[in-house]
């Protein structure tokens, strides 16, 4: 017993009755899942949000990609010490002082 109640008391509550804050509750989000679900997005605005987000992500993808190869090539230079490793160095290096210029 808790405060003078059998503790399975607050387990048969009446849901349904209007003064259940749980059905309020239940109500508020069915409406809140019903407007976000039928709210359609102008294909105008979908383009316009779409060319944002590819604008976004491009020059993170390019400058991943040029200290990918400058990484590449510095380790095969390293690695493959031969009349080629010299060639290896001076394309991790032009790529090195490249930084950015495609991004213009």
């Amino acid at each position: 017993m808790i405060d003078d109640k059998p503790i399975g008391v607050t387990l048969n509550r009446n849901l349904g009755s209007p003064r259940a804050p749980g059905e309020a509750v239940e109500a508020d989000l069915t409406r809140l899942i019903e407007s976000r679900s039928t709210r359609e997005i102008d294909p105008d605005e979908r383009k316009e949000l779409w060319k944002a987000s590819v604008r976004a992500y491009t020059p993170r993808r390019q400058e991943g990609n040029r200290l990918a190869w400058c990484d590449y090539f510095g380790r095969l230079a390293a690695r493959v010490r031969s009349p080629r490793a010299e060639e290896y160095d001076h394309r991790a290096q032009a790529l090195l002082e490249d930084q950015g210029e495609g991004l213009r």
